[in-house]
């Protein structure tokens, strides 16, 4: 069939994994780099209220513009995204792209040759952040034209008729899919944590160390929902599906994240 879902419990895990990343924290690249610097700011101020009406009068667009632009810069610290951290972010938009530029040498789709839903959750954020912001797409050009390349032609993937064969099995995926999930662990799993237990403490804030540099973000929590989604769909493995995944995310820096019961 065309789910986007693998029949495989393991496989399917790791694809929950990139969609949780992709929606949780790609989010921070796109907001980050569309808000951020000013010329991406006044491109996405022109263009957004623009896009809703092209015919809208020059007075009311220019107020608009100024409200957009305002009130989505006052909310980059929602991200976490600030002068400290904006080089935490950039260095892990550029390995995010550079694994991704691998990993599509080896293969179509983020699991195989059928996408998943992690590669539409993926493929989410680069619309914005290949198709929309300036920075980041001229990081995107120059770290992976693959990645470029990807995201125009998963826009219609009618076309296609996968079968289950489709699918690489977790054993037999190229050791470049260990270089996106490496990213996840780098980044993703600290903040994570961090943002949990924050929730757990009632806290309004939460910080830790991320790639080497402190990370300070409001507390979110639905990400901490996220996490606990993540645990379940984790301990309802089989045992011999567990010792699959735990064999691919060892030393990932993911499993620090995951708890057995």
């Amino acid at each position: 069939g065309r789910s986007v879902l693998p029949e495989d419990s393991a496989l399917a895990f790791i694809d929950y994994l990139i969609e949780d990343f992709a929606d949780e924290w790609c989010t921070k690249y796109m907001f980050h780099y569309r808000w951020h610097f000013s010329d991406d700011a006044d491109n996405a101020g022109t263009l957004l209220p623009l896009g809703m009406d092209v015919s809208m009068p020059t007075e009311f667009f220019q107020q608009f513009k100024q409200h957009i632009s305002e009130r989505q810069i006052g909310r980059l610290y929602v991200v976490g995204s600030n002068d400290t951290t904006a080089p935490v972010i950039d260095a892990s938009y550029r390995r995010f792209l550079a694994a991704m530029e691998s990993h599509l040498s080896n293969q179509k789709f983020m699991l195989g040759n059928r996408p998943g839903a992690g590669d539409f959750g993926l493929h989410g954020q680069l619309t914005q952040l290949v198709g929309f912001d300036h920075t980041s797409r001229a990081i995107a050009h120059e770290v992976s034209p693959r990645t470029v390349a990807w995201v125009d032609q998963i826009h219609d993937q009618s076309g296609l008729e996968p079968t289950r064969q489709d699918w690489t099995d977790l054993e037999e995926q190229p050791e470049s899919l260990r270089d996106l999930l490496s990213e996840i662990g780098r980044v993703y799993a600290p903040a994570q944590l961090a943002n949990a237990q924050a929730v757990e403490r009632g806290e309004k804030t939460w910080e830790c160390e991320i790639d080497g540099a402190p990370w300070v973000q409001q507390t979110f929590p639905y990400q901490a929902k996220c996490l606990r989604w993540t645990n379940e769909q984790y301990q309802a493995l089989s045992i011999s599906d567990r010792a699959l995944v735990d064999a691919v995310l060892e030393g990932t820096g993911i499993e620090a994240m995951l708890f057995a019961s």
